[in-house]
This record gives C-alpha cells, structure tokens and sequence, in this order.
C-alpha cells in the first residue's frame, strides 16, 4: 500500500487544549510546574478528559466523512506541545469518545509551527495564543479557540459555520477606511464602490470550497453545510457585499447585515459548531453561546487574553519551566482560518 498522501485531503490539525478541557491541568503546571503536571497526567492517563471547544467541531468535520472510507475528505490530528509519556491521557480519550483522531504530533516543546507544512495541515485550532500566532505567521491558517462549554444536544447535523465580514471573507480595506475616517466616510465609500467586488479575505478560499460542496448536494447528494455571514455592515453598505458573493457565484445559507448591533443573539439562533472573527470585541460575547475562534494578522500579536489555558508547553527534561507572554497590542486585523474541505480527489493549490 502507497504512503498516504495528505495533500490530497483537508487536514485539521488541533492541540490538546483546544480537543479537550485541560483547565485544569494547566493551573496545576502553572503553579507547581512540569513535573507535577507530568506526574498527574501519567497518574490519571486512564481518567477521560472533558471535551473541549473544538471537539463538535472536530465530530462535525470528521463527519463528512460519511461511512465509507473509500471517500473520505478529512483527517484531523493532534498537534501539542506535550510530550510522548504525557500524550496517552489524550490518546485514551479519544479512544474512549471514539472519534476519528489516530494520528498525533508531540513536539516536548518545539514549536509547532514547522511540523503543519510536514502534515499539509491546512487548518490550526489550539488555545494557545503563541503557537497560533506562530502558525500564523509562517503563513498557516490558524485560530485561537475561546473557552465554551457545549450543551448536549444542542448542533444539529451536518456542519454549520458563521463567519465575520470585513477581514474574514473579505479584505480589511473597507474597515481601514471606516478605521481612519469613520463610518460616515465608510458609508459613502461603499455606495460610491457598490459595483466593485470586494477584495477577498483570507476566508474567501474557504468559503468558494464550501460553496462548490453545498452545489454538489443540489445535484443530488446531501448537503450537510451550511453557513452564516454576520456582519457589522448595514445599508447602503449591505449592496457591495451581495454584489461581491454574487460575482464569487457562491452561497450563503442565511445573511445578517447588524448595524452595529451585537451579534451573540444571531449565532446563539444560527447555533454553529465555529464562528470566526478578528475582533475579541465580539469574539468575547459570542464565546459565551457558541463556540468561536478568533484569528491574528501575520508578524503581530493581539494582547494576551485572561483565558489563556494551554496544557504543559515543554519537555520533561527539566523540573519546572518558567512561560513568560509578552505583553501585546490588541489587534483588529485580518484572520487567517480557512477550511477547504475537499473531496479527496482534490488537488491543494497554493
């Protein structure tokens, strides 16, 4: 049999942190330091974790997968800082949840960032701050996974992603104009542009893919996709983007123009397994019904969040290692998570 050929498939690759709920364990090695943390995680390595965050999503994605594996899309694997001998308490509870995760990456506290080119990762979840911006900036989509708390029962099948506007689908030249010269300005600029498409966002590549998949099911297959945009625009600024989607030929399952009114209530009605977002101004708010990620412009960093909680970052062959995060400039840049979710036949372009 051939080696398998990742390219050929949509690869996620997501941390410990971000699959399942490792709070606490952090606090332990934060506070007593890595042997500790090490010692627990091997005591308790038959104790199953809590998932976390990215665990509906990473079900919902595998799920495409359908039950012939013949005609699979998607691998997911787990990327982590960790090392080997603390890695069989994450093995076991995927093992026990029985997702399709066999696949695992344990760096003992190299970066991660130089192995996502290795596995044709096409997708970066953790909730580390530093190795998201990391991932970013070596040109990887990537995204920091906000702390939320699921409700059993509560996604319905299939995969249902919303995503933020400006900055996301589409370029952020728009918002700079809104940025330096305020909305007034911002207004007429889009009514003047109405007719011009907007200049694609580093989610345009994902959402095109996504599109092309929901127009395979209207010929007959199942869609099992559907997507929101919840955006701040409002009219006349709502034209240019309908006029842009119309000109990417792509669909949008359902459309949110919010004026600047907050958008948790939308997503807490549209219910997605992921919202994305380059602003912790609405990221915050929408943690708090749905679980979201939240992404960096490439070579900054975004101030550090109180919510930090990523697992032990380095290897056991020290006592204690000190994580020192320098402080940072908050952000409002452009994301960098896209999901091409292919068939396995499809070729990644550059």
């Amino acid at each position: 049999m051939p080696p398998l050929d990742l390219t050929k498939y949509f690869v996620v690759g997501i941390s410990s942190s971000a699959l399942f709920d490792l709070r606490a364990e952090d606090e332990i090695y934060r506070t007593q330091g890595l042997k500790a943390y090490s010692e627990y995680q091997i005591a308790h390595e038959h104790r199953v974790l809590t998932p976390g965050t990215g665990f509906p999503l990473v079900q919902a994605i595998l799920s495409l997968n359908g039950a012939d594996t013949a005609k699979r899309r998607v691998i997911v694997l787990v990327m982590s800082k960790n090392n080997a001998d603390t890695s069989l308490r994450v093995s076991n509870s995927i093992r026990h949840y029985g997702i399709d995760v066999g696949r695992g990456a344990y760096t003992s506290g190299a970066s991660l960032a130089p192995y996502l080119k290795a596995f044709s990762v096409d997708l970066f979840l953790s909730a580390s701050q530093e190795d998201v911006q990391d991932a970013t900036n070596a040109g990887f989509a990537a995204g920091l996974i906000y702390p939320y708390q699921s409700a059993s029962g509560e996604i319905e099948e299939g995969l249902r992603i919303a995503f933020d506007g400006d900055a996301v689908l589409f370029s952020d030249d728009s918002e700079k104009v809104f940025q330096e010269k305020g909305l007034s300005a911002f207004l007429q600029h889009e009514k003047d542009h109405a007719n011009e498409p907007l200049a694609d966002g580093p989610f345009a590549k994902l959402f095109r893919t996504l599109a092309a998949l929901q127009r395979q099911g209207d010929q007959g297959e199942k869609t099992l996709i559907r997507t929101a945009l919840v955006t701040a625009r409002n009219s006349p600024a709502d034209e240019r983007v309908i006029r842009t989607l119309r000109a990417w030929r792509v669909r949008v399952d359902e459309v949110f123009f919010m004026g600047g009114a907050e958008k948790a209530p939308v997503l807490e009605a549209f219910r997605p397994h992921i919202f994305f977002d380059d602003q912790d101004v609405h990221c915050l708010p929408a943690s708090g019904v749905v679980p979201t990620a939240r992404v960096f412009t490439p070579a900054q960093s975004a101030k550090q969040t109180t919510f930090s909680f990523e697992a032990a970052q380095t290897s056991s062959t020290s006592d204690e290692v000190e994580i020192v995060l320098n402080e940072k400039k908050p952000v409002a840049g452009i994301p960098a998570i896209i999901i091409p979710i292919r068939e396995a036949t499809y070729t990644k372009s550059s």
